[in-house]
């Protein structure tokens, strides 16, 4: 037990299920109570996934759910608008905001023209502090700015941990805590958010990211954020992986995916439909090559993605019946929610079940996805696909490759990128002979992208957290 607990209460902010996983279904829990007397969730999702909880170390707020108004959609929209404004050279960012243009003339469409028309005059990081102040004073006459006001007041806490920086309704979180006189920290949910989304919903008092990289990119994308206000921390989202609780036997792996253990496991992870819809052609691909044999001994099993129904794939599953899927063992837990995708969480059973297909495949195919790293930690070969582009009538994803968080794992060799389906084939093929060709590059690209080890993660968090309160 460690001695340095300061008497401490923690506010937990959980807005997602991903963030349920990375905070709850890991080590973190156990890690935050050897560091605060008391942990208060303020929770996006229903209370009653916490129920597994010891309610002596935690209390559960479930949040009241937050729907936008035009008005505070106008103005966060104007807000995020001018801050990709800032960065006209980030390909990322520029696509970002060629793709939210709207070029009709629906009363809506109008709007956006409006927020595009203001945004270009004289963009600076002073104007986007400007809309927030903007922003802020807004909703700050809003019934549910009072609701959640006091909330806080009624749960008080030493410091409020955001698991992540993005969703719209956080804002008033962090307003509530500004007035109160409660520090806000938040962690950096993922490793595309700085480089290639919008404005982070708030300004925050510490930031925790997972990476040198990531301080780097923060400082350059936040212009207002000091180097004094972030700690290096890695990232949740892998720790389980070293967690003996999540640890299954290759037999149960072949035995419950139904697989050959004489032959190559090739795994196709996918993205969601939004960035996704090559998908089905590329396991198409994969499937028709398997079985004309320019892939010999081999077999595929596909993970869906958690954010989604896979219905999608029902045609494919239908074409080729030899392909095994994994669909997460995700649930969702609200019906009729402004956001549907972020009311799914996870069961710890599929965290056992992803770590297996980890571990056991030989090797990953996937669209530019943060999955590459999940296979990297096991030392797994990746092949990531982008089969469209602005001439061939596939959906673009060639575009992602100059996203500055993905151009890095790109330019270091780390994986083999394949365009078509030659490419792929050959790809398949050298990397099931040659698995460890580019295992140098791969263990290189983790250090860069997660600068802490894995173990220990939560346990860190925890004691930045004590020691920011």
């Amino acid at each position: 037990m460690t001695t340095d607990k300061k008497h401490r209460t923690l506010g937990l902010v959980i807005t997602d299920g991903v963030g349920y996983r990375n905070f709850i279904l890991s080590a973190f829990t156990s890690a935050v109570t050897n560091h605060f007397d008391h942990v208060v969730i303020f929770s996006g999702l229903p209370a009653v996934v916490y129920q597994d909880l010891n309610p002596d170390y935690f209390t559960v707020v479930e949040l009241p759910i937050y729907r936008e108004n035009k008005k505070q959609w106008f103005i966060r929209k104007l807000r995020e608008t001018a801050h990709l404004r800032l960065f006209p050279d980030n390909d990322g960012i520029v696509n970002n905001l060629k793709k939210n243009y709207r070029s009709g003339w629906r009363p809506n469409d109008i709007l956006v023209k409006a927020i595009y028309a203001i945004s270009r005059i004289a963009p600076s990081e002073k104007r986007v502090q400007q809309f927030e102040r903007w922003r802020d004073k807004d909703l700050k006459k809003s019934s549910i700015h009072k609701e959640i006001n006091a909330l806080m007041q009624q749960h008080r806490v030493d410091q409020l941990f955001f698991t992540h920086q993005r969703p719209p309704f956080i804002a008033l979180l962090v307003i509530a805590a500004r007035e109160l006189g409660i520090p806000s920290t938040t962690f950096i949910f993922s490793w595309d958010n700085l480089a290639s989304k919008g404005r982070m919903a708030a300004t925050f008092d510490h930031y925790l990211v997972w990476s040198d990289l990531m301080k780097s990119d923060l400082l350059e994308f936040y212009k207002s954020v000091d180097s004094k206000q972030i700690t290096v921390v890695g990232t949740p989202q892998f720790e389980p992986y070293t967690l003996p609780a999540f640890e299954l036997e290759k037999e149960w792996f072949f035995d419950r995916f139904d697989l050959d253990a004489t032959k190559k496991v090739i795994c196709y992870s996918c993205a969601d439909k939004s960035i996704g819809p090559n998908d089905p052609l590329v396991i198409s691909t994969i499937a028709q090559a398997i079985k004309d044999q320019k892939i010999k001994s081999a077999q595929l099993l596909v993970r869906t993605s958690p954010a989604e129904d896979p219905a999608r794939f029902r045609e494919v599953q239908r074409q080729f019946p030899s392909i095994k899927w994994n669909e997460p063992l995700w649930k969702s837990t609200r019906d009729n929610h402004p956001e549907p995708w972020s009311q799914r969480i996870p069961q710890k059973a599929d965290i056992a079940e992803l770590r297996a297909i980890l571990e056991y495949s030989d090797l990953n195919i996937n669209m530019l996805s943060t999955m590459s790293l999940d296979f990297m930690l096991f030392d797994k070969p990746v092949v990531n696909t982008v089969f469209g582009n602005k001439e061939n009538g596939l959906y673009n994803d060639q575009r992602f490759l100059s996203y500055q968080h993905y151009k890095t794992v790109v330019d270091s060799g780390a994986v083999e990128i394949a365009k078509n389906a030659e490419e792929l084939i050959t790809a398949i093929n050298y990397s099931l002979a040659h698995p460890k060709s580019r295992l140098s590059q791969q263990r290189d690209i983790i250090k860069l992208q997660i600068s802490k080890p894995l173990e220990g993660t939560s346990a860190r968090i925890a004691q930045t957290l004590i020691n920011l309160s």
